[in-house]
This record gives structure tokens, sequence and C-alpha cells, in this order.
């Protein structure tokens, strides 16, 4: 097991490689390790897991109670949604189920609840209820005026997305599988059934690949010889409100989904802020993750809607996130047995809800496309670090110097991140394992001490 950054890549062909590092690449990785006789790498751009949109999410573990039934979607988020509440449990990744309520503002919206629960029901999910106005405003006393209604759905919930990638990608590095960061991948050509991948760093050579590409997985599947689908990346700006906000909010509010998505949305999250949005704005750009005034100020109008007390309280950090979008409803996950392929692609919002089923989905089509799976075994369970605060924390048992006092992060907790199996190469790696520096000054007081922590204690660059 080994992970690089810099450096030639091995020169002996891989079993199989999967390229792209983010939750569900992570997930397909930590798969394949149950499997100790293949030799597996997981290939990355960046120079950590999770980089692109896993992590500039909303931070939800979805039911799935929305999908589109009898699609691929649905059937893997459903089934996903199991799987991570259950792993999320025994690894430590802090997930809070809040419960989400779909909120009607107009007669329009409120005469579509019906068919939103009966979709539901489709999909298994039989809890769902509608709410009178008088219902709703008794969960949510702080909503704003004029909501006439509401479909609750009680098993919604919020999670670390920041956790759920890096454990992941933890449990594959201890299984056995060879992370490679800062490879992004060029070219790819294939001789004698070994597929030969130009990156960054030099040549891989690998037997099956697995495309998890994210935002680039039409380029990948393109250099393959296919054009299934063209990824359109769909910018999603959220506006992060300060902890004090927390008690304004009590479920997932949710708008009536459009066509271009889930739209905007007040929760709260795991870390005790709260979030407002996502925009959707479809760019040309797959690397435009900057915010915008324009967007900020139309998020702001619709939180004024939504939870008009929000928009008095301070905001702690804007961030802007890009999610794959595709021409097609569906994810776009199809295997290529004559080019020993598989591409995972079109995944959006789900796919953290969906990963360890996506996983399980790709790793079965490997096996059909010839790759030997015998005797899987049971890895190593990993516990990671809590970073929700509904959970128990390490400054709370005392005996450490807390460094970032906003988030309240110990020196142990950021020593431990910086020599952990991935440890971080950079501080916003270092930020997302501990949540130094991410609190409302955004590192002003704490920056210093955590930046010469991670220049004595980090890995070599």
């Amino acid at each position: 097991m080994t992970v690089t950054a810099d450096g030639p890549l091995p020169s002996a062909p891989y079993d199989v490689t999967v390229v792209g590092a983010g939750v569900v690449g992570s997930a397909i990785a930590r798969e394949l390790a149950r499997h100790p006789h293949l030799e597996v790498a997981l290939v990355e751009a960046q120079d950590d897991v999770g980089e692109g949109t896993s992590k500039a999410n909303t931070a939800i573990l979805h039911t799935g109670f929305d999908a589109h039934p009898g699609t691929l979607e649905a059937r893997l988020v459903r089934a996903g949604s199991r799987l991570l509440t259950a792993y999320a449990a025994k690894s430590g990744i802090p997930v809070e189920p809040v419960g989400a309520l779909l909120v009607a503002w107009d007669e329009e919206q409120r005469s579509a609840l019906p068919d939103l629960a009966r979709q539901a029901v489709r999909n298994d999910h039989h809890d769902v209820r509608l709410l009178t106005a008088a219902e709703l405003y008794a969960r949510e006393p702080h909503l704003g005026p004029g909501a006439l209604g509401a479909l609750h759905v009680p098993g919604e919930s919020i999670i670390c997305p920041w956790t759920t990638t890096l454990a992941y990608a933890t449990q594959a590095v201890r299984g056995g599988v060879d992370l490679h960061l800062n490879s992004r991948v060029a070219k790819v050509s294939r001789h004698d059934g070994v597929h030969t991948l130009t990156t960054a760093r030099g040549p891989l050579h690998t037997r099956h690949l697995v495309n998890a590409a994210g935002l680039h997985a039409d380029t990948l599947d393109r250099l393959l010889g296919h054009r299934a689908f063209t990824v359109t990346p769909r910018r999603g700006q959220l506006i992060v409100y300060d902890k004090f906000a927390r008690d304004l909010v009590r479920h997932i509010l949710l708008p009536v989904p459009t066509a271009l998505g889930k739209g905007v949305l007040v929760a709260p999250t795991v870390y005790g802020n709260v979030l407002l949005g996502p925009t959707a704005e479809d760019l040309d750009d797959r690397t435009a993750t900057g915010s915008t005034a324009e967007g900020l100020a139309a998020l702001r109008e619709k939180g004024r809607r939504i939870l008009p007390a929000l928009l008095d309280e301070e905001v702690t950090a804007v961030y802007a996130g890009l999610r794959a979008a595709t021409e097609h409803d569906d994810y776009r996950i199809s295997a290529h047995p004559e080019q020993a392929y598989v591409t995972v692609g079109g995944i959006r919002s789900t796919g953290l809800t969906a990963s360890l089923a996506i996983a399980a989905h790709v790793t079965a089509l490997l096996r059909d496309s010839g790759l030997d799976l015998k005797d899987p075994v049971d890895l190593e369970p990993v516990r990671m670090p809590n970073l929700g605060e509904a959970f128990p924390r390490p400054y709370q048992r005392g005996g450490d110097v807390i460094v970032c006092h906003c988030e309240r992060a110990t020196r142990g907790e950021i020593r431990a991140a910086l020599v952990s199996t991935v440890p971080p190469r950079s501080l916003a790696g270092l930020r997302r394992r501990t949540r130094a520096g991410a609190g409302r000054c955004q590192g002003f007081h704490c920056g210093a001490a955590v930046r010469d922590l991670f220049e004595r204690t980090g890995p070599t660059r």
C-alpha cells in the first residue's frame, strides 16, 4: 500500500486502475481492496482525495424518495443510503437523521405534493406524510410566512462528506490499494490487453480500467472511443451561516424540485452551521468554482422567503461546487468488456449517498467483464476522527491544546491528521480533516499556528 504524489509511477501493470479519487472512485477502490489477490491503483489528478465535486456539495444523505422510479439512480441511491448509514455508524462518520420538509409556497406546488408522496412510495419510502400549514409551522416556527403545506420525509439526513471520502480512501490504501496523486490522465492506449495511461507523472499500465473521473468522465470516455454522454458543469453556489443560526432550523428545508435539480434549500450541517443554496448554473468552464455577486444575491433573496431570520445572521463562508450534469436523467454506468473498461459518469449530487452501492455495481460489471474476483475478504474497519457537533469531540476530553478556537480543533488531532494513512498535502486538505481554520474567523487567529504545525509535521510535498 502506498500513497504517492510525485516521482515516476510503477512500471508493472495493475490488475485494475480507478481514475478519480472522489467519493465514488474511492468507494470503488475500497470495494476492490476486498480482493487481496488484485493489484489495484487509484489515480487522482489533484493532490488529495475528494478535491472535486465531493468536497463541495450540500452534505445530505438522501433517501432517494424523489428519484425517478425504475432508474439505475433510484435503485443505487436506495441501496446506497442504507449501506452508507450503516458504514458511517461503524466508521465514526457523523450523520444526523434530521428529516426533510418539502415546502410548498403556492397552490401549484401544493398540488404537486401528493404525486411526490406517491413517487416516494414507489421508491419504497412509505413513511412520508403530507402536512398542513399549521403542522408545518409547528415543526419549523421560523419559516417565512405564506407556506401552504409540506411533505415530511423522515429519513433524510445530514452527513460529513469530507470524512466519507477519506474513510473510503483510507480503507482502500490500508487494504493494499496504491493511491497516486497529482496524476492527471492525458491519453489512453491499449495493446495486448493492457491499457497505458499517459499521466502527469509518466505512464501507468493496467489490465482493467474504471473511469470515475467526475467532471472529466466524458473526456476520458472519448479517449476510449465512446460518446455516450457529455458533461455540462452545473455550478452550485452556497452560503454557510454561523453556528448561532443553527437554532433557526430543525429539518432540511427543500423546495418542490424542478427540471434543473432539487433547487435552493436551507439545511443544518453536522458541523453546526446552516447552509443556503445551491444555485444551478450550467457552464462551459469545468474549473469555474468561484462564487459570484449575482449568485449570492439570488440565494439571499430566496433565503429571505424560506427563513427570513437567517439573513440577520453572520456568514462564515461561501463556496461553489460543480456537479457533473449530463443530457440524461440517469447515471451513465456501462461496461465495455471488449476493452476491459467501465464508465461511471453523470453521477451528480446523489453520488455521495449512492457511493457504496455504485461500488458494488461497478465491481459486478468488472467481474462480468472477466476480472477474477475470487475470495473476497472483510477489510479492517476504520474509525475516523469525529468532525460533527452532535458527537464527542477531542477537545472535550481535555489534556490537549486547542489551536483553532472557532472550531475547537486541537493540536493532537491536527498532528494525527498530518501523519495519517492519507495525509493532507495542503492547508485546505487539513481543514477538511480537522475543521481547523473553517470557523467564523476563517483562520485569522489560528492560521500561523496551523501552518507551523503543517510545515513541521506534514508530508513532504
